[in-house]
């Protein structure tokens, strides 16, 4: 774990250091590195997805739970900026994990990454269905009903969500620049947009910000603590993402000294917006009693309060940051495939980690989980319950992917390397503060992933549509986990099977 002052002061741009070749193409600025991390969270994108989750378990003080959960998720941040400044690496989590915990556990934060970024691929594409038909009605495709609690509106976003896999798979495939500048194009038209809905929404307002103090609507019918635990997993589903900035450490210049910052600013700026966000929303709600903040969500409070054709303007503006998002998270799927199979630890590795010449991209690692994340879609057409399911399950891998690098980095902070960055400054450390932050780092991502886990009917299966979809999570992690271990064990039987003989015809 340790380094040498002139291995950390090396030109970035020379990998050999830790054993790679430089392949990708740098091309990612500070800007476009921050905008990778914030696009991902994209709080436009999955505050308008699951405001009507958080507020229908806990009324109007559902929003207490987003501070809750942006500090322990600034907590994680900050671990991981840390390592960011050490270990800039494409399949930043997979490469964080193997280099604290061991080959073990970096194999299956990877695996358990994948996974996670290709479902959760799958759910921000289906986004789309939450924010176009409010816009015109042609775009619902698929019967009348535009809500994704009913068939026809679950089956619509199936089919959006298709069309803007095909799109981002494209995009991600033909450039790293042409990816990069729509990329940051989206985040400022998202930031914009941000402000204008929060300061628009506020001069509409019909209660002062007390409204959060009061627990309208709170569904408290086994106590107060389990209806927020579950409206928690609206921020918690929403604040995640932000390492993604270090997805792209390979793609970016200075990446030692730009992307701790951007992984934190990603958490910040999201945090700060998000809290207004929610705040004006429920400021300027014509009825926070009537149920249509739970049924309808934001969407309905822009139309109602801001006219159709304004609220229909910034609704578009809403449905660029969904396409965002989903290019970005299609983005850090691609390069934590491209950076495992760089280490032939997947199967079809050599296919994988083949960077086209021409686009300076890895294409096969970017079709890929477009394609799987599509199928999830597919086969769940006309499934009411696909969206929660989707949503809390991909998050539930993300934080327990997030623990493979918090804990292992518990025990091994005081084997960090020391050094500077490209511009002569000491790596960001939290210093004698690391120890606190870090614990708490790993509590809050142990308690969230429970209660993300639980098996909660009312999360999983609103509908009743059968035991498979209540026990969802529990299910999703035990074939992740005796999937993890049959792909584990074949890939190290064909590399010790294709190792072996030529160690063997060298001896000899």
């Amino acid at each position: 774990m340790s380094a040498t002052p002139d291995l950390l002061t090396a030109p970035v741009e020379d990998l050999s250091h830790f054993g790679y070749a430089q392949q990708l193409s740098r091309r990612v600025g500070s800007y476009a590195s921050f905008a990778a991390g914030f696009s991902f969270v994209s709080i436009l994108t999955t505050v308008f997805q699951l405001f009507g989750l958080g507020f229908s378990f806990g009324g109007t003080a559902f929003f207490w739970a987003w501070p809750a959960v942006l500090v322990g998720q600034l907590m994680v941040a900050l671990c991981f900026a840390e390592l960011a400044a050490r270990y800039p690496l494409s399949g930043a989590i997979y490469q964080w994990a193997r280099r604290l915990g061991g080959a073990v556990v970096g194999w299956f934060a990877g695996w358990t990454m994948v996974i996670a970024q290709t479902i959760t691929l799958a759910a921000a594409a289906i986004a789309l269905q939450v924010v176009l038909p409010a816009v015109w009605s042609g775009f619902q495709l698929i019967g009348t009903d535009p809500a994704l609690s009913s068939k026809d509106g679950a089956a619509n976003a199936v089919v959006l969500g298709c069309i803007l896999l095909v799109v981002t798979t494209i995009l991600n495939a033909t450039s790293v620049r042409i990816m990069a500048v729509v990329n940051s194009i989206g985040v400022t038209c998202e930031l914009v947009g941000v402000v204008l809905i929060v300061v628009l929404l506020t001069s509409k307002a019909e209660r002062g910000p007390s409204v959060v103090l009061h627990t309208t609507n709170l569904d408290n019918t086994t106590g107060y603590v389990v209806p927020l635990l579950i409206s928690a997993l609206m921020a918690a589903y929403v604040l995640v993402g932000f390492d993604s900035a270090g997805e792209l450490a390979e793609e970016t210049h200075k990446p030692r000294a730009t992307t701790p910052r951007t992984i934190i600013r990603a958490v910040v700026a999201s945090g700060i917006g998000g809290a207004f966000l929610i705040i004006a929303a429920l400021m300027a709600a014509p009825s926070v009693t009537d149920g249509n903040l739970a049924t309808q969500g934001l969407p309905y409070v822009l139309t109602s309060r801001l006219g159709t054709t304004t609220g229909k303007l910034l609704l578009l503006d809403v449905a660029l940051a969904v396409c965002v998002c989903t290019l970005a998270i299609q983005t850090a799927a691609a390069r934590m495939i491209f950076s495992m199979a760089r280490d032939n630890v997947l199967p079809a590795s050599a296919w994988l980690r083949r960077v086209s010449p021409r686009t300076g991209t890895p294409v096969a690692a970017t079709v890929v989980p477009g394609v799987l994340a599509a199928v999830c879609l597919v086969v769940n057409v006309g499934n009411a319950g696909l969206f929660l399911g989707l949503a809390s399950v991909c998050i539930m891998l993300l934080y327990i992917a997030y623990l493979m690098v918090t804990t292992p980095l518990l025990f091994r902070r005081h084997t960090l390397p020391t050094g500077t960055d490209e511009n002569g400054r000491p790596l960001f450390s939290l210093g004698r503060f690391g120890p606190i932050v870090n614990i708490v780092a790993v509590g809050y991502g142990l308690a969230m992933a429970i209660n993300l886990g639980w098996p909660r009917a009312e999360v999983y299966d609103p509908a009743g549509e059968g035991w498979y979809l209540h026990y969802l999570p529990l299910l999703t992690l035990a074939i992740v986990g005796i999937g993890g271990v049959i792909a584990y064990l074949g890939q190290r039987r064909a590399y010790h099977a294709s190792v072996a003989p030529a160690l063997e015809g060298a001896v000899a």
